[in-house]
């Protein structure tokens, strides 16, 4: 129900016309949109990724808006990946370490509102399906195992960006996706908090 709730909310604030929290919106063209490159860290559930569940991610973030519809079509996937050993076994000449690698990658469909501010400020808010995939592999004496699922949930992101020149994006963004995929035979929500930079294109 909860989940139903927000949707509801952020398709109610998708249909806000932009002239009514900013002005006029400043584009005239027929279609406009945005092409952002993404870097930033992703936070998994601890109790389901430890040691990885911090993850150094890159992404491209995409949006094409026609003039006559009130919010942008989103394309944007991510990819985040993380390594770590620990302490497995200590016979008595040193500890030997397990090798624990993950990585994740994520494509995000949906809806994109962006709003157009003055001096060239766009704040936005998205929501959407999320596809993601996500792996683990541990090494120790010299052999490996890993597990690989794919699951399907929501994504929702909220961000600000400043348009230099009427063309170079930058700006921050927080994204927040709902993923559960099974590994090793035990459930793990692979969705997670995603904070970063993003700069790119606008036209």
């Amino acid at each position: 129900m909860q989940k139903v709730m927000i949707s509801i909310m952020l398709c109610l604030v998708l249909s806000i016309p932009s002239r009514a929290l900013c002005g006029t919106d400043k584009d005239t063209k027929s279609w406009t949109g945005n092409v952002n490159l993404f870097f930033g860290e992703k936070f998994l559930d601890k109790d389901d990724w430890e040691p990885v569940d911090k993850q150094i991610e890159a992404g491209i973030l995409m949006d094409v808006k026609h003039r006559n519809v009130p919010f942008s079509l989103a394309f944007d996937v991510l990819y985040s990946k993380d390594k770590e050993d620990i302490d497995s076994l200590d016979l008595g000449i040193g500890p030997f370490y397990t090798n624990v690698e993950s990585r994740i990658m994520e494509f995000d469909v949906g809806v994109r509102k962006i709003w157009e501010c003055p001096k060239n400020v766009r704040p936005f808010i998205g929501i959407g399906l999320a596809s993601i995939d996500g792996e683990v592999r541990a090494q120790s004496f010299g052999r490996s195992v890993s597990d690989e699922d794919l699951g399907y949930g929501m994504w929702a992101d909220i961000g600000a960006y400043i348009t230099l020149a009427e063309r170079f994006n930058i700006g921050i963004e927080a994204r927040w996706s709902n993923v559960q995929i099974n590994l090793y035979g035990a459930e793990a929500r692979v969705g997670g908090w995603h904070v970063g930079a993003l700069s790119g294109i606008h036209w």
